[in-house]
């Protein structure tokens, strides 16, 4: 029994490590890793906006309408270089990160060539309504926010894997390369030497580009929304589909590979999607149109790290009579208020150890289906903020949404009944672990 468990054990370690390694996923993992600051400046400008300077909140009391509308253009202004732009940030971290997996040595082109590329295939034009017409009229010209920001978030995955990867390609051909004779600065030469691949590689997506629309009758952007992007969403950030694929997250976890292969690749591009959406709502107070989005996740269920590890520690506190597991648990009693749970994982151990694996990948499954029922039964605020996930919990729900009590409440019952989803498997491990010192 145990010779099949460890052939289990191997097989799945040996599966998320192959997936670790893909190049693609690594990629997406490191650059939305990348643009994550944006999007945390991103919630905290919103929440101050929308809480702190509404002209008709609390604040009002304090400072006129007028004076607190005026400094919200500071909140805008930042919103305007982070949300409305999400789509060229994330090709350039696509692209950038895609040319150091590959060892490129001229990343700065990729990001150039990948920007250059996602313009290309984004038309330049809106329809906008004038204030007296009652008729919408095309404006040509333009950049559409639409396009740039987070709706336009996979065409810039797209462009950022698929023109960077053809660019360095074509980099590496030698034929290709223009060579200079003479005393030549080293950037001008570098320069040179991608220029053909650069016109190569943005003249290929253009001709691409004119030929989807013209046969299809579609832009590139409406492509890939229509086909790829809501099918995948539909399926990943419902909740069976999200409790799916953060389960595998947290059991690939349990065999030391970090949950960030399934969900930084996988799962966190639609969450972040949802995540801008519901923020550019809040911050126009619009109907909230997501419960799951990114910031629900980390809320949810990364309190104290990923397997609401918190609770663990609280039931070790609380019920453990084995003094190593309570020193290992006041060690990572520090790192898990800030919602990092590499002490306990590792030092327990929970990696490799069915016994704990198991209530690791249940708790979150818990947490997270009571979370959304309370937000689709109105019973909490929807979550409207991304904030930092290193946020302690409690406060986390309290900020996540938009200042509501009742989700710190709801936090706390949450973690109370996962210290007793936790509580028997514990108990089980300490048996397994007393036996093994006999």
């Amino acid at each position: 029994m145990e010779t099949k468990s460890n052939v289990v054990m191997d097989k799945i370690g040996l599966i998320a490590t192959k997936m670790g390694q893909q190049i693609h996923l690594r990629t997406l993992r490191d650059a939305f890793a990348t643009f994550m600051p944006f999007m945390m400046l991103a919630g905290f400008v919103t929440l101050i906006n929308s809480v702190i300077l509404d002209p008709t909140g609390f604040m009002n009391h304090v400072i006129s309408s007028s004076t607190l509308t005026t400094l919200q253009e500071i909140g805008t202004s930042i919103a305007n270089g982070t949300l409305t732009i999400t789509t060229l940030l994330i090709t350039a971290a696509v692209a950038y990160h895609m040319s150091m997996n590959r060892d490129f040595d001229n990343p700065i082109a990729a990001v150039l060539t990948a920007i250059s590329t996602f313009i290309v295939l984004t038309p330049l034009k809106t329809m906008f309504t004038p204030e007296s017409a009652k008729k919408a009229i095309e404006v040509t010209g333009v950049l559409p926010t639409s396009s740039t920001g987070a709706s336009g978030m996979f065409v810039g995955i797209f462009v950022g894997l698929l023109a960077t990867e053809l660019f360095i390609k074509l980099s590496k051909n030698k034929k290709l390369q223009v060579h200079l004779s003479g005393n030549i600065p080293p950037a001008v030469m570098n320069s040179f030497n991608v220029m053909i691949p650069i016109m190569m590689t943005v003249v290929a997506f253009s001709i691409g580009s004119f030929l989807i629309i013209h046969l299809v009758g579609l832009n590139v952007n409406e492509l890939i929304t229509k086909v790829i992007t809501a099918p995948l969403s539909n399926i990943t950030t419902s909740l069976p589909g999200f409790l799916l694929l953060t389960s595998i997250a947290n059991l690939f976890f349990g065999f030391g590979i970090h949950q960030a292969v399934i969900s930084g690749s996988l799962l966190d591009p639609f969450l972040l999607q949802n995540m801008q959406e519901n923020m550019t709502a809040y911050a126009n107070h619009q109907q909230i149109p997501h419960i799951i989005n990114m910031a629900f996740k980390d809320s949810f269920a990364v309190m104290g790290g990923s397997g609401n590890t918190i609770a663990l520690l609280l039931a070790i506190f609380l019920f453990s009579r084995r003094k190593d597991y309570k020193d290992i648990a006041k060690l990572s009693l520090t790192p898990a208020l800030f919602n990092i749970s590499e002490p306990i994982i590792f030092g327990l151990p929970i990696v490799f150890n069915f016994s704990l694996i198991i209530p690791f990948v249940l708790a979150p499954i818990f947490s997270l289906t009571t979370a959304y029922f309370a937000t689709a039964a109105g019973l909490i605020n929807h979550v409207v903020v991304q904030v930092p996930w290193t946020t302690p919990p409690v406060i986390s729900g309290f900020l996540a949404t938009g200042g509501d009590w009742r989700a710190a409440v709801l936090q706390i019952a949450i973690i109370i009944v996962s210290i007793f989803i936790y509580l028997p498997f514990l108990k089980v491990d300490e048996r397994v672990a007393a036996n093994l010192q006999k």
